[in-house]
């Protein structure tokens, strides 16, 4: 049984897989066609639980915490593998449990991980959803949509940028909301956007402090850097394992798969996380005068997180892919949550595509 109180109908069990212990929620039929769920940053598996039980008949949902979140067995993660510490752990639990292919959703990080593991396995995966993915060229530190590096070191990407006053209160396990940075202000104000409050917030702010947090944990470690923001990434911890730095081959790996599974991309039309203006972008907080010292457009400009997304999908769709672009109104980071009744039955027809395309 994990920690966090599930919804009936939601099994919860842990799993010895060959890499580590890992903990995942599981919901319909044993035999059903299986469905990978891959929650995001300062999440956990709980926040797939509504979408889990709203499948339709017939699918099989598996839901993890990922290594360094929930509880899952604490083990480092080494950010200069990119996400393939994660990729591989999955892989491994999905053979753990018998389960050869599967089709495939992220959120947030989750898409990030996704990425990698389209470049890695696509012959495994059959179909791909992601709900406000992280670039395909990692999130911070690159100016265009070729995901070029704002400076050689990547500056402005990995633990660095973090906001330490959240990582503390998230390690101190803070459920108020006496700092602008508390976990739970930072969930209702950046997850969804406001004035939507999920009906689970309790559960869904203990899947948040979840995380394991430390220096070689979360935010992770850093380097000094000489190119603003004075902070390049460091090699261990989740905030490292996204930065472009770590990317490597992976986009072009992703192009030239084979097979191509088929990508459904939906994002909340006013998401402040992932975005060509995030607030959570060194490049964006320069540029509206947060951080001191931005040195301007040229150099650091805001990252164009969607438009890199939809320039890699479109680029895999003329290798012989296909994507679907959905952008959900009046939506912020989590349309799969804040409008279930929107987002499901795109969900759902993706994973009923498969046999008809």
């Amino acid at each position: 049984m994990g920690s966090i109180p599930t919804l009936e109908g939601i099994e919860s069990r842990t799993v010895q897989t060959p890499r580590l212990r890992q903990h995942v929620l599981l919901s319909g039929p044993a035999d059903g066609t299986p469905v990978l769920l891959i929650h995001g940053n300062a999440s956990s598996s709980t926040y797939w639980e509504e979408t889990m039980l709203a499948l339709p008949d017939g699918y099989r949902a598996v839901a993890p915490d990922l290594r360094g979140y929930g509880d899952t067995e604490d083990k480092l993660i080494d950010a200069t593998r990119g996400c393939m510490d994660w990729v591989d752990d999955l892989l491994s639990l999905m053979d753990t449990l018998g389960l050869e292919k599967f089709h495939v959703a992220g959120h947030s990080l989750g898409g990030s991980v996704i990425w990698a593991m389209m470049a890695a396995a696509p012959e495994r995966l059959l179909s791909v959803s992601v709900f406000c993915p992280g670039s395909p060229f990692g999130f911070g530190g690159t100016k265009d949509l070729q995901g070029t590096p704002c400076a050689p070191d990547f500056a402005g990407s990995g633990g660095g940028i973090v906001n330490p006053e959240f990582a503390r209160l998230m390690g101190e396990k803070y459920r108020g909301t006496e700092h602008q940075a508390s976990p739970r202000t930072v969930m209702n104000s950046f997850y969804w956007k406001p004035p939507f409050r999920h009906p689970r917030e309790e559960e869904l702010l203990s899947g948040l402090l979840s995380e394991r947090v430390g220096p070689d944990k979360y935010p992770g470690d850093l380097e000094p850097s000489p190119h603003w923001p004075g902070v390049a990434p460091g090699k261990l911890g989740p905030a490292n394992a996204i930065s472009p730095k770590y990317v490597g081959d992976t986009v072009e790996r992703m192009l030239a798969a084979d097979p191509k599974p088929p990508v459904l991309w939906v994002r909340g039309a006013e998401d402040q996380i992932v975005g060509d203006f995030s607030l959570f972008n060194m490049g964006t907080l320069g540029k509206l005068g947060v951080v001191p010292g931005w040195p301007g457009e040229e150099v650091h400009p805001p990252q164009p997180m969607v438009g890199q997304t939809r320039r890699v999908l479109e680029r895999y769709a003329a290798g012989g892919g296909y994507f679907r672009e959905e952008v959900i109104a009046d939506t912020g980071h989590s349309p799969h949550m804040e409008k279930p009744e929107v987002v499901n039955p795109l969900f759902h027809a993706h994973l009923g595509e498969l046999d008809s395309r």
